[in-house]
């Protein structure tokens, strides 16, 4: 086999979180025209809008098992296709069912990257790579996002602009599946299969300084952690497991109770309902995009440099105070609406550079570094669905409290994001600089000594 140049890999093996953001991202703008165009009730937005969350539990959950069965690469060109056919229908749909159901179906596809993108790159990079490219997962969908915002400002005033929108997640799809033609398949993944000779070929392909005793190394511990990660439900609620459970599914939620995907999925909705126009509400939508991208940039660099439970306090606690002080201000009379516009930028904006910098991928290097090896993967699933529900929960009933309370409904996920402080000082132990074994071992002296 010719050698493969890892950038390759790891570039279309981590499009699939740009086609994640950028699904997730595009209904922002699209739905400021769909409400329009459909005539729908604050509740029928809600139930658009989290469609796509409803079809990535199914994902998260169905595409990772496939995964196991028919591969890792099979199954990134099967989200390929379903981005792309699911992107064409929803662009097409004529009512809201058909687009509810496009959305659905799409999700899918959204979901299944969720799960697929973080353990493709985790499985294909050198050890001492891991933790940055799990940031470079989330850094493509904070890109995908970006993109998305764009996208909505360049086609906002074409007539049935939503539907160029929410079509032109083609192109990429398309890209994804081309690419994806060329990549290899885990070794991890053909170890598992007994296809150990074509592992060790691939191994030699993607590490091109590898000494071929340093491969024969890592594949003997790939099929080491093979023989020993097969648990399932029972091993998963284990008492010695349960404080990493605790910690997986409670951070998962949390970062969706604190309101993150409520300026994801509605900031235009939320510019606009102060007043601005609508070109003016996705512009400033652009810049919210904007920052999560260089903000994320930033996280790369000092994501192993500060203790993960400083990281997401000092996230949290940004992420109150910002959102409190957005809800103070809105109380006050503001003729104007340009300058009360700005200043609920400025907060949001504010909410974001904390979010991006801390829980937007603090959270998911945890939850993969928490669990041990035995349920590694399967308590990873459990707290991405986890996350995927309260998504869809916080998505659903957003446009209906937010018209009838407005700016006051983000004095809930202000107080959420101070609870999390108390969960994080209480239920969740440090991981930086542990050994994922050192880890493994803490959680289960622990367990002796309650």
């Amino acid at each position: 086999m010719k050698k493969i140049s890892r950038g390759f890999v790891y570039f279309f093996g981590a499009l699939g979180g740009l086609l994640f953001g950028y699904d997730t991202g595009v209904i922002s703008g699209a739905i400021l025209f769909i409400k329009n165009d459909m005539s729908l009730s604050s509740f029928s937005q809600g139930v658009v809008v989290s469609a796509i969350l409803l079809g990535a539990i199914i994902g998260a959950a169905v595409i990772g098992l496939l995964s196991d069965k028919y591969g890792r690469r099979s199954m990134v060109l099967l989200s390929a296709v379903i981005f792309a056919l699911g992107s064409i229908c929803s662009s097409l749909a004529n009512n809201v069912v058909i687009l509810t159901i496009s959305r659905i179906v799409l999700g899918t596809a959204v979901g299944g990257a969720s799960a697929l993108v973080p353990l493709y790159l985790a499985e294909m990079a050198p050890a001492k790579y891991r933790g940055t490219l799990s940031t470079l997962n989330q850094l493509m969908i904070t890109i995908g996002i970006l993109s998305a915002y764009i996208v909505n400002l360049a086609f906002a005033n074409y007539p049935y602009g939503w539907r160029i929108m929410l079509g032109f997640a083609v192109l990429p799809a398309v890209l994804l599946f081309i690419g994806t033609l060329y990549l290899p398949e885990s070794p991890r993944w053909l170890i598992s299969k007994n296809l150990e000779d074509k592992a060790y070929e691939i191994l030699k392909a993607v590490r091109s300084n590898s000494e071929p005793n340093e491969i024969d190394e890592e594949i003997s511990e790939i099929k080491e952690a093979n023989v020993k990660e097969n648990g399932g439900f029972k091993d998963l609620m284990q008492k010695w497991v349960r404080p990493a459970l605790i910690i997986g599914i409670g951070l998962a939620v949390f970062q969706q109770l604190i309101g993150i995907n409520t300026v994801i999925y509605y900031a235009p909705t939320i510019f606009s309902n102060i007043g601005l126009g609508e070109i003016s509400a996705i512009l400033s939508t652009v810049g919210i995009g904007v920052l999560n991208v260089l903000v994320t940039i930033l996280a790369l660099f000092i994501m192993d440099k500060i203790d993960r439970k400083k990281m997401l306090i000092m996230g949290s606690l940004g992420m109150a105070v910002s959102l409190f002080l957005l809800c103070i201000v809105s109380q006050f009379h503001i003729a104007n609406n340009n300058i009360l516009g700005y200043i609920t930028l400025a907060f949001l904006c504010i909410y974001i550079f904390f979010f991006a910098l801390t829980w937007g991928h603090v959270m998911w290097i945890m939850i993969g570094e928490v669990f041990p090896l035995k349920v590694r993967g399967f308590g990873a699933g459990v707290s991405s669905v986890a996350n995927w529900t309260a998504n869809l929960a916080v998505a659903l009933v957003f446009p209906f409290f937010f018209e009838k309370i407005g700016n006051i409904l983000f004095l809930f996920f202000a107080i959420m994001a101070a609870l999390s402080i108390l969960f994080i000082k209480n239920k969740v132990f440090e991981t930086r600089g542990k050994s994922l074994e050192a880890i493994e071992i803490m959680l289960y002296k622990k367990s002796k000594a309650i």
